[in-house]
């Protein structure tokens, strides 16, 4: 793992919470507006391509817990229940990757390492030494390998739907998103709505709830910054930095997960020493799919630990 670079920090502001999609029902994702608001700092990170300036969601006080998204999502989008369930007892910082929201960078393909330092930077720029660390799909690969490269710093990891090295079924799987992504992002939207949710939330949708979602979907992500990120899927390999990891850990399956099947993570598992290891009646989309159960999987982990630890 590179050493993590120097960062600088500008241009901070307190904007109230943008919409963001959570599951109101089994059946859909509905966009709504939060009245508490966030702060978002502007932090710059140098990446193999060059500079990024990453967008960083911080808010809350007391412990430190970092929060890493998925592929083609944004903080609040892929942890606002958690961050309104916590904001009150931890300082929370989640960083926007590189390929979403409103992180810029060079462009050109991103690597493992470069998402590592971003979500490094953030915590630097916090001013944050020891952190609790949470990782969702993509975040939860990108959390791992974090905490394989500062072991130190970690004092606990919660890994959902996470992954250590691309299988055949991935590659094929992220090489679709890409075309599909290529031709029409509509049609992407409506490709991961039967992946990413399990059976029984597919089950008690009306077609109209399917077309809430597609929108949904669309509004949550940029088509070129979620191909960046797809693209960077079918390159993940993490095998080295797994065997580093100290921080105790618990790695949380979905049974239903068709873009990221439970067999991943119980390697993930398997490569963590002491990791705990549970499964989940769900799909991909756990944290859209079954935000108050996310919340509350996350919470009570990192509540666990932060006793443990103190």
């Amino acid at each position: 793992m590179a050493a993590h670079a120097t960062v600088y920090v500008c241009n901070s502001r307190r904007t109230p919470h943008p919409f963001r999609a959570v599951a109101a029902d089994a059946r859909s994702v509905h966009p709504r507006k939060a009245a508490t608001s966030m702060t978002y700092t502007t932090v710059h990170v140098p990446i193999s391509g060059g500079d990024s300036a990453v967008d960083c969601l911080v808010t809350g006080s007391g412990p430190a817990l970092v929060l890493v998204h998925g592929t083609g999502a944004t903080p609040e989008g892929n942890w606002g229940p958690v961050i309104d369930a916590l904001k009150d007892r931890y300082t929370l910082v989640a960083p926007t990757l590189s390929g979403s929201g409103s992180t810029t960078d060079a462009g050109g393909s991103l690597t493992v390492d470069d998402l590592v330092a971003q979500v490094l930077g953030a915590v630097d720029a916090a001013g944050l030494d020891t952190f609790h660390l949470a990782g969702h799909s993509l975040g939860a690969t990108v959390a791992a390998a974090t905490a394989g490269a500062r072991p130190e710093r970690i004092r606990s990891l919660f890994l959902h739907a996470g992954w250590a090295v691309t299988d055949p079924w991935q590659e094929f799987q992220f090489d679709l998103w890409q075309r599909l992504l290529r031709v029409d992002k509509d049609l992407f939207s409506r490709a991961l709505q039967v992946t990413a949710f399990g059976a029984k939330t597919l089950a008690g949708r009306r077609i109209e709830d399917f077309e809430e979602n597609v929108a949904a979907c669309n509004a949550l992500f940029d088509a070129d910054g979620m191909a960046r990120q797809s693209e960077l899927n079918l390159r993940v390999d993490i095998t080295e930095e797994l065997g580093r990891i100290t921080a105790p850990t618990l790695v949380v399956s979905g049974t239903q997960d068709l873009i990221v099947p439970p067999h991943h993570q119980r390697e993930l598992g398997a490569a963590i020493a002491g990791a705990r290891f549970l499964e989940l009646d769900c799909g991909h989309a756990l944290p859209f799919e079954q935000p108050e159960l996310f919340a509350r999987t996350v919470t009570e982990f990192v509540e666990g630990q932060q006793t443990a630890t103190s």
